[in-house]
Protein backbone atom coordinates (compact mmCIF):
# COMPACT_ATOMS: atom_id res chain seq x y z
CA UNK A 1 0.00 0.00 0.00
CA UNK A 2 1.32 3.14 -0.76
CA UNK A 3 1.76 6.09 1.54
CA UNK A 4 -1.62 7.94 0.07
CA UNK A 5 -3.16 5.22 2.58
CA UNK A 6 -2.69 7.41 5.32
CA UNK A 7 -5.33 9.87 4.03
CA UNK A 8 -7.75 7.46 2.70
CA UNK A 9 -7.28 5.40 6.00
CA UNK A 10 -9.49 8.46 7.69
CA UNK A 11 -12.09 8.78 5.01
CA UNK A 12 -12.91 5.08 4.49
CA UNK A 13 -13.01 4.05 8.49
CA UNK A 14 -15.64 6.89 8.28
CA UNK A 15 -17.64 4.87 6.11
CA UNK A 16 -17.45 2.09 7.95
CA UNK A 17 -19.95 2.61 10.62
CA UNK A 18 -22.01 0.31 12.54
CA UNK A 19 -21.83 -2.33 9.28
CA UNK A 20 -18.15 -3.07 10.48
CA UNK A 21 -18.72 -3.08 13.98
CA UNK A 22 -21.54 -5.80 13.32
CA UNK A 23 -19.79 -7.83 10.76
CA UNK A 24 -16.59 -7.41 12.36
CA UNK A 25 -17.27 -7.94 16.05
CA UNK A 26 -13.84 -9.42 18.31
CA UNK A 27 -11.86 -9.79 14.70
CA UNK A 28 -9.23 -7.86 15.79
CA UNK A 29 -9.23 -8.26 19.09
CA UNK A 30 -6.77 -11.18 19.70
CA UNK A 31 -8.95 -13.50 21.77
CA UNK A 32 -9.19 -17.08 21.69
CA UNK A 33 -12.07 -17.13 18.42
CA UNK A 34 -9.98 -15.53 16.60
CA UNK A 35 -7.69 -19.06 16.21
CA UNK A 36 -10.40 -20.89 15.35
CA UNK A 37 -12.43 -18.43 13.04
CA UNK A 38 -13.90 -20.07 9.32
CA UNK A 39 -14.66 -17.74 7.16
CA UNK A 40 -18.77 -16.85 6.77
CA UNK A 41 -20.55 -19.21 4.24
CA UNK A 42 -17.83 -21.68 4.48
CA UNK A 43 -18.51 -23.82 7.62
CA UNK A 44 -18.79 -26.82 5.65
CA UNK A 45 -15.76 -29.00 5.35
CA UNK A 46 -13.17 -28.05 2.62
CA UNK A 47 -14.00 -28.90 -1.12
CA UNK A 48 -12.32 -32.17 -1.86
CA UNK A 49 -9.10 -31.91 -3.82
CA UNK A 50 -8.79 -32.86 -7.61
CA UNK A 51 -7.69 -36.32 -8.54
CA UNK A 52 -4.91 -37.04 -10.63
CA UNK A 53 -6.66 -38.01 -13.17
CA UNK A 54 -8.25 -34.39 -13.66
CA UNK A 55 -6.24 -32.87 -16.17
CA UNK A 56 -5.85 -28.85 -16.32
CA UNK A 57 -5.73 -27.44 -19.42
CA UNK A 58 -3.30 -24.79 -19.09
CA UNK A 59 -2.35 -21.45 -21.08
CA UNK A 60 -0.97 -22.13 -23.72
CA UNK A 61 3.03 -22.44 -23.11
CA UNK A 62 2.38 -22.54 -19.56
CA UNK A 63 4.83 -25.42 -17.74
CA UNK A 64 2.70 -28.44 -17.16
CA UNK A 65 1.20 -28.59 -13.39
CA UNK A 66 3.23 -30.93 -11.27
CA UNK A 67 0.28 -32.58 -8.89
CA UNK A 68 -3.13 -31.25 -9.86
CA UNK A 69 -3.67 -31.45 -5.89
CA UNK A 70 -1.48 -29.03 -5.17
CA UNK A 71 -0.09 -25.76 -7.03
CA UNK A 72 2.80 -25.23 -5.02
CA UNK A 73 4.44 -28.63 -5.52
CA UNK A 74 7.35 -27.29 -7.07
CA UNK A 75 8.08 -24.89 -4.22
CA UNK A 76 9.44 -28.26 -1.69
CA UNK A 77 12.79 -27.12 0.08
CA UNK A 78 15.79 -27.58 -1.41
CA UNK A 79 13.78 -28.07 -5.12
CA UNK A 80 15.73 -25.11 -6.24
CA UNK A 81 15.68 -24.69 -10.01
CA UNK A 82 19.46 -24.44 -11.86
CA UNK A 83 18.97 -21.02 -12.17
CA UNK A 84 19.53 -19.96 -8.75
CA UNK A 85 21.07 -22.54 -7.34
CA UNK A 86 24.56 -20.34 -7.64
CA UNK A 87 22.45 -17.49 -6.27
CA UNK A 88 23.29 -16.28 -2.56
CA UNK A 89 20.92 -16.24 -0.05
CA UNK A 90 19.39 -12.86 0.72
CA UNK A 91 16.55 -10.67 1.83
CA UNK A 92 16.00 -7.65 -0.11
CA UNK A 93 13.95 -4.61 1.14
CA UNK A 94 12.66 -1.87 -0.72
CA UNK A 95 12.39 1.03 1.53
CA UNK A 96 9.69 3.51 -0.13
CA UNK A 97 10.36 6.95 1.90
CA UNK A 98 14.40 6.18 2.35
CA UNK A 99 14.37 5.73 -2.26
CA UNK A 100 16.61 2.54 -0.92
CA UNK A 101 16.67 -1.03 -1.07
CA UNK A 102 18.25 -2.87 1.99
CA UNK A 103 20.06 -6.58 1.79
CA UNK A 104 19.92 -8.68 4.50
CA UNK A 105 22.42 -12.02 5.06
CA UNK A 106 19.50 -14.14 6.35
CA UNK A 107 21.85 -16.53 7.82
CA UNK A 108 23.74 -13.52 10.34
CA UNK A 109 20.50 -11.42 10.76
CA UNK A 110 22.93 -8.33 9.61
CA UNK A 111 22.59 -6.00 6.77
CA UNK A 112 24.96 -6.01 4.07
CA UNK A 113 24.53 -3.68 1.76
CA UNK A 114 22.14 -1.01 0.66
CA UNK A 115 21.21 -0.18 -2.65
CA UNK A 116 20.25 3.42 -4.26
CA UNK A 117 16.66 3.15 -6.58
CA UNK A 118 14.63 4.44 -7.84
CA UNK A 119 11.74 7.12 -6.09
CA UNK A 120 9.37 5.47 -3.66
CA UNK A 121 10.00 1.76 -4.28
CA UNK A 122 7.45 -0.27 -3.50
CA UNK A 123 8.27 -3.69 -4.35
CA UNK A 124 11.16 -6.57 -5.20
CA UNK A 125 9.98 -8.80 -7.78
CA UNK A 126 11.35 -11.50 -9.12
CA UNK A 127 11.69 -12.40 -12.93
CA UNK A 128 9.40 -15.09 -14.80
CA UNK A 129 12.47 -16.69 -15.44
CA UNK A 130 14.48 -15.92 -12.71
CA UNK A 131 17.15 -13.94 -13.25
CA UNK A 132 16.72 -11.00 -12.20
CA UNK A 133 14.93 -8.82 -9.08
CA UNK A 134 13.08 -5.84 -10.56
CA UNK A 135 12.64 -3.19 -8.02
CA UNK A 136 9.11 -1.45 -8.82
CA UNK A 137 10.13 2.85 -8.55
CA UNK A 138 6.13 3.76 -8.61
CA UNK A 139 6.66 7.39 -8.53
CA UNK A 140 10.30 7.42 -9.94
CA UNK A 141 8.74 5.61 -12.71
CA UNK A 142 11.11 3.31 -13.27
CA UNK A 143 12.11 -0.63 -12.44
CA UNK A 144 15.33 -1.25 -11.59
CA UNK A 145 17.34 -4.31 -12.06
CA UNK A 146 19.58 -6.14 -9.65
CA UNK A 147 21.80 -9.23 -10.57
CA UNK A 148 20.80 -11.39 -7.46
CA UNK A 149 24.08 -13.54 -8.57
CA UNK A 150 26.34 -10.36 -8.28
CA UNK A 151 23.49 -8.20 -5.93
CA UNK A 152 24.37 -5.37 -8.23
CA UNK A 153 21.97 -3.18 -9.67
CA UNK A 154 21.71 -2.43 -13.22
CA UNK A 155 20.71 0.82 -14.95
CA UNK A 156 16.86 1.23 -14.32
CA UNK A 157 14.04 0.91 -17.62
CA UNK A 158 11.38 3.29 -17.65
CA UNK A 159 7.84 2.74 -16.91
CA UNK A 160 4.97 4.38 -15.65
CA UNK A 161 3.65 4.04 -12.33
CA UNK A 162 5.24 0.45 -11.67
CA UNK A 163 3.43 0.09 -8.51
CA UNK A 164 3.31 -3.85 -8.22
CA UNK A 165 4.84 -6.07 -11.20
CA UNK A 166 3.16 -9.87 -12.34
CA UNK A 167 4.36 -12.25 -15.36
CA UNK A 168 1.51 -14.13 -16.93
CA UNK A 169 2.42 -18.05 -16.18
CA UNK A 170 3.43 -18.66 -19.86
CA UNK A 171 6.56 -16.23 -19.36
CA UNK A 172 4.54 -14.38 -22.63
CA UNK A 173 4.28 -10.83 -20.58
CA UNK A 174 5.10 -8.89 -17.50
CA UNK A 175 2.01 -7.34 -15.66
CA UNK A 176 2.20 -3.77 -14.88
CA UNK A 177 0.24 -3.15 -11.82
CA UNK A 178 -0.69 0.92 -12.41
CA UNK A 179 -2.40 1.62 -9.22
CA UNK A 180 -3.06 5.55 -10.22
CA UNK A 181 -3.39 5.65 -13.98
CA UNK A 182 -5.88 2.66 -13.70
CA UNK A 183 -4.17 0.34 -16.08
CA UNK A 184 -3.32 -3.28 -16.63
CA UNK A 185 0.55 -2.48 -18.33
CA UNK A 186 0.94 -5.95 -20.31
CA UNK A 187 5.05 -5.78 -21.33
CA UNK A 188 7.64 -7.54 -23.03
CA UNK A 189 9.26 -9.39 -19.75
CA UNK A 190 12.78 -9.21 -20.49
CA UNK A 191 13.31 -5.51 -22.14
CA UNK A 192 9.77 -4.20 -20.40
CA UNK A 193 8.68 -2.34 -23.66
CA UNK A 194 4.73 -1.79 -23.72
CA UNK A 195 2.85 -4.36 -25.79
CA UNK A 196 -0.83 -3.24 -24.21
CA UNK A 197 -2.68 -1.17 -21.60
CA UNK A 198 -6.01 -2.21 -20.73
CA UNK A 199 -8.19 0.56 -18.97
CA UNK A 200 -9.51 -0.81 -15.17
CA UNK A 201 -12.92 0.21 -14.09
CA UNK A 202 -11.86 0.66 -10.35
CA UNK A 203 -8.89 2.43 -8.32
CA UNK A 204 -5.49 1.22 -6.99
CA UNK A 205 -5.14 -1.99 -9.07
CA UNK A 206 -2.45 -3.83 -6.98
CA UNK A 207 -2.09 -7.71 -6.16
CA UNK A 208 -2.97 -10.89 -8.19
CA UNK A 209 -2.64 -14.67 -8.35
CA UNK A 210 -3.54 -16.87 -11.67
CA UNK A 211 -5.95 -19.47 -11.59
CA UNK A 212 -4.11 -23.34 -11.96
CA UNK A 213 -4.65 -23.23 -15.34
CA UNK A 214 -2.98 -19.49 -15.86
CA UNK A 215 -6.10 -18.96 -17.94
CA UNK A 216 -7.21 -16.03 -15.56
CA UNK A 217 -5.95 -13.99 -12.89
CA UNK A 218 -7.96 -12.04 -9.77
CA UNK A 219 -7.21 -8.87 -9.01
CA UNK A 220 -7.74 -6.69 -5.96
CA UNK A 221 -8.69 -2.47 -6.14
CA UNK A 222 -7.58 -1.18 -2.79
CA UNK A 223 -9.27 2.22 -3.41
CA UNK A 224 -12.60 0.99 -4.47
CA UNK A 225 -13.37 -1.78 -2.72
CA UNK A 226 -13.65 -4.08 -5.88
CA UNK A 227 -12.31 -7.64 -7.27
CA UNK A 228 -11.58 -7.97 -11.43
CA UNK A 229 -11.20 -11.31 -13.22
CA UNK A 230 -9.11 -11.14 -15.74
CA UNK A 231 -8.78 -12.93 -18.84
CA UNK A 232 -4.81 -13.97 -19.38
CA UNK A 233 -4.74 -14.75 -22.97
CA UNK A 234 -7.04 -11.79 -24.10
CA UNK A 235 -5.77 -9.73 -21.35
CA UNK A 236 -9.43 -8.05 -21.08
CA UNK A 237 -11.55 -7.83 -17.68
CA UNK A 238 -13.95 -10.66 -17.60
CA UNK A 239 -15.19 -9.71 -14.48
CA UNK A 240 -16.45 -7.27 -11.79
CA UNK A 241 -17.44 -7.47 -8.19
CA UNK A 242 -17.91 -5.06 -5.23
CA UNK A 243 -16.88 -6.35 -1.88
CA UNK A 244 -19.67 -6.66 0.25
CA UNK A 245 -18.70 -4.16 3.16
CA UNK A 246 -18.35 -0.51 2.40
CA UNK A 247 -14.94 1.06 2.92
CA UNK A 248 -13.62 -2.98 2.35
CA UNK A 249 -9.59 -2.19 0.98
CA UNK A 250 -8.31 -5.74 -0.45
CA UNK A 251 -4.51 -6.20 -0.17
CA UNK A 252 -2.83 -9.06 -1.08
CA UNK A 253 -4.22 -12.47 -3.12
CA UNK A 254 -3.51 -15.80 -2.99
CA UNK A 255 -4.80 -19.71 -4.46
CA UNK A 256 -5.19 -22.38 -1.91
CA UNK A 257 -3.51 -25.52 -3.00
CA UNK A 258 -5.92 -27.58 -4.31
CA UNK A 259 -6.42 -24.46 -6.73
CA UNK A 260 -10.42 -24.10 -6.03
CA UNK A 261 -9.80 -20.60 -3.49
CA UNK A 262 -8.48 -17.48 -3.82
CA UNK A 263 -8.07 -15.51 -0.32
CA UNK A 264 -8.08 -12.02 -0.40
CA UNK A 265 -6.69 -9.82 2.26
CA UNK A 266 -8.16 -6.50 3.48
CA UNK A 267 -6.85 -4.31 5.67
CA UNK A 268 -9.93 -2.43 6.27
CA UNK A 269 -12.29 -5.44 6.58
CA UNK A 270 -9.65 -6.78 9.03
CA UNK A 271 -9.72 -10.19 7.86
CA UNK A 272 -9.72 -12.23 4.42
CA UNK A 273 -12.68 -12.35 1.63
CA UNK A 274 -12.58 -16.16 0.65
CA UNK A 275 -13.96 -16.29 -3.00
CA UNK A 276 -14.43 -19.16 -5.84
CA UNK A 277 -12.57 -17.92 -8.75
CA UNK A 278 -14.30 -19.93 -11.20
CA UNK A 279 -18.02 -18.92 -10.14
CA UNK A 280 -16.64 -15.41 -9.13
CA UNK A 281 -19.43 -15.08 -6.56
CA UNK A 282 -20.23 -12.92 -4.02
CA UNK A 283 -17.17 -13.83 -1.26
CA UNK A 284 -17.19 -14.43 2.67
CA UNK A 285 -15.12 -13.08 5.34
CA UNK A 286 -12.79 -14.54 7.27
CA UNK A 287 -12.04 -12.61 10.44
CA UNK A 288 -8.13 -12.76 11.19
CA UNK A 289 -6.66 -9.36 12.93
CA UNK A 290 -6.21 -5.46 12.40
CA UNK A 291 -5.28 -4.65 9.07
CA UNK A 292 -4.72 -8.22 7.44
CA UNK A 293 -2.53 -7.45 4.47
CA UNK A 294 0.25 -9.76 3.03
CA UNK A 295 -0.90 -13.94 2.11
CA UNK A 296 2.09 -16.51 2.12
CA UNK A 297 1.75 -20.41 1.75
CA UNK A 298 4.60 -22.65 3.77
CA UNK A 299 6.66 -25.18 1.56
CA UNK A 300 4.36 -28.46 2.49
CA UNK A 301 1.41 -26.40 1.21
CA UNK A 302 -0.61 -27.09 4.58
CA UNK A 303 -0.55 -23.93 5.91
CA UNK A 304 -0.92 -19.97 4.85
CA UNK A 305 1.09 -17.07 7.25
CA UNK A 306 -1.69 -13.99 7.49
CA UNK A 307 -0.07 -10.77 8.37
CA UNK A 308 -1.97 -8.16 10.45
CA UNK A 309 -0.05 -4.98 9.83
CA UNK A 310 -2.43 -3.27 12.59
CA UNK A 311 -2.07 -5.34 15.52
CA UNK A 312 1.26 -6.67 15.32
CA UNK A 313 0.18 -9.89 14.90
CA UNK A 314 0.46 -13.41 12.25
CA UNK A 315 -3.22 -15.14 11.75
CA UNK A 316 -2.11 -19.15 10.54
CA UNK A 317 -4.73 -20.55 8.54
CA UNK A 318 -4.88 -24.11 8.10
CA UNK A 319 -5.87 -25.65 4.86
CA UNK A 320 -7.00 -29.09 5.27
CA UNK A 321 -9.06 -28.08 8.70
CA UNK A 322 -10.31 -24.38 6.71
CA UNK A 323 -9.81 -22.46 9.44
CA UNK A 324 -7.61 -20.29 12.14
CA UNK A 325 -5.13 -22.38 14.13
CA UNK A 326 -3.06 -20.23 15.35
CA UNK A 327 -2.20 -16.43 15.78
CA UNK A 328 1.60 -14.92 16.49
CA UNK A 329 1.86 -11.87 18.49
CA UNK A 330 5.41 -9.75 17.95
CA UNK A 331 6.78 -9.39 21.58
CA UNK A 332 7.49 -5.35 20.93
CA UNK A 333 4.36 -4.81 18.55
CA UNK A 334 4.89 -3.97 15.02
CA UNK A 335 3.23 -3.54 11.44
CA UNK A 336 4.40 -7.06 9.70
CA UNK A 337 3.48 -6.30 6.45
CA UNK A 338 4.65 -8.09 3.00
CA UNK A 339 7.27 -10.82 2.49
CA UNK A 340 8.28 -14.49 2.29
CA UNK A 341 9.05 -17.74 3.36
CA UNK A 342 12.86 -18.43 3.82
CA UNK A 343 13.95 -21.65 1.02
CA UNK A 344 13.90 -24.15 3.96
CA UNK A 345 10.55 -22.97 5.34
CA UNK A 346 11.76 -22.44 9.02
CA UNK A 347 11.63 -18.21 8.58
CA UNK A 348 9.11 -16.18 7.85
CA UNK A 349 10.36 -12.68 6.62
CA UNK A 350 8.11 -9.31 6.87
CA UNK A 351 8.70 -6.12 6.49
CA UNK A 352 7.77 -3.60 9.48
CA UNK A 353 6.14 -0.98 7.14
CA UNK A 354 5.48 1.68 9.76
CA UNK A 355 8.66 0.74 12.21
CA UNK A 356 11.37 1.00 9.74
CA UNK A 357 12.59 -2.54 10.20
CA UNK A 358 12.38 -6.66 9.28
CA UNK A 359 10.86 -9.55 11.27
CA UNK A 360 11.97 -12.98 11.20
CA UNK A 361 9.57 -15.45 12.57
CA UNK A 362 9.76 -18.92 13.06
CA UNK A 363 7.01 -20.70 11.05
CA UNK A 364 6.84 -23.18 13.54
CA UNK A 365 6.41 -21.60 16.57
CA UNK A 366 5.85 -17.80 16.24
CA UNK A 367 9.07 -16.92 17.76
CA UNK A 368 10.43 -13.60 16.87
CA UNK A 369 13.86 -14.99 15.77
CA UNK A 370 15.18 -11.16 14.58
CA UNK A 371 13.87 -7.57 14.55
CA UNK A 372 16.46 -5.46 12.10
CA UNK A 373 16.63 -2.14 11.40
CA UNK A 374 16.19 -1.08 7.90
CA UNK A 375 15.41 2.42 5.68
CA UNK A 376 12.27 4.27 6.08
CA UNK A 377 8.80 2.75 4.93
CA UNK A 378 9.89 -0.47 3.99
CA UNK A 379 7.78 -2.72 1.89
CA UNK A 380 7.42 -5.47 -0.14
CA UNK A 381 10.43 -7.46 0.74
CA UNK A 382 11.39 -10.55 -1.34
CA UNK A 383 13.17 -13.45 0.27
CA UNK A 384 15.65 -14.73 -2.69
CA UNK A 385 16.12 -17.42 -3.93
CA UNK A 386 13.53 -19.67 -3.30
CA UNK A 387 12.05 -23.09 -4.70
CA UNK A 388 10.08 -23.25 -7.85
CA UNK A 389 10.66 -23.41 -11.44
CA UNK A 390 9.48 -19.80 -12.43
CA UNK A 391 7.99 -16.78 -10.50
CA UNK A 392 4.67 -14.95 -10.70
CA UNK A 393 5.92 -12.02 -9.55
CA UNK A 394 5.00 -9.90 -6.81
CA UNK A 395 7.32 -10.70 -3.70
CA UNK A 396 8.06 -14.20 -5.11
CA UNK A 397 4.96 -16.40 -5.93
CA UNK A 398 6.39 -19.41 -7.33
CA UNK A 399 5.11 -22.27 -9.17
Amino acid sequence: MTPTTTSLTARTAALLGGALLSLLAGCGSGGAGDDTTEARGTRTAAAPARTEQEAVAALEGMPPVLDPRDIYAANRPGMLSPTVRGYPSRVYVPNTNSNTVTVIDPETYRVITTIPVGVQPQHVVPSWDLKTLWVNNNRGHTLTPIDPATGVAGKPVEVHDPYNLYFTPNGKYAIVMASLDRELVFLDPHTMERKKATPVPCYGVNHADFSPDGRYFVVSCEFSAQLLKVDTEKMEVIGRQKLPLEGAMPQDVKLSPDGRTFYIADMMAHGVWVLDGERFTEPALMPTGKGAHGLYVNRDSSEMFISNRGEGSISVFDFEQNRLTKKWWLPDGGSPDMGGVSSDGKVLWLSGRYHSEVYAIDTRTGEQLARIPVGSGPHGLAVYPQPGRYSLGHTGVFR
